[in-house]
């Protein structure tokens, strides 16, 4: 079994349309230090597209997705 990975801080993005919530993690990562986790959760169906695109453009890290129905949990460590 995986080891659960600990978020340091925790953002609710589902309802937002494309490209909200790319927008909102975007800035909400600066609230974190480098290496800290940010997990967020979206309803929108191109984050699973537009999440890994902004991670490797930003220089920051997806450690984990998790789909759960409509929902889709990205844990992302800041590495910038």
């Amino acid at each position: 079994m995986a080891e659960e990975i600990k978020a340091d801080k925790s953002m609710d993005l589902k309802g937002l349309p494309c490209p909200m919530p790319v927008v909102k993690i975007s800035k909400g990562i600066k609230d974190v230090a480098v290496g800290e986790v940010v997990m967020c959760e979206t309803s929108d169906p191109g984050a699973l597209a537009d999440f890994p695109a902004w991670a490797k453009t930003s220089g920051n890290e997806i450690l984990q997705t998790v789909q759960e129905g409509n929902t889709v949990k990205f844990y992302i460590k800041r590495k910038v």
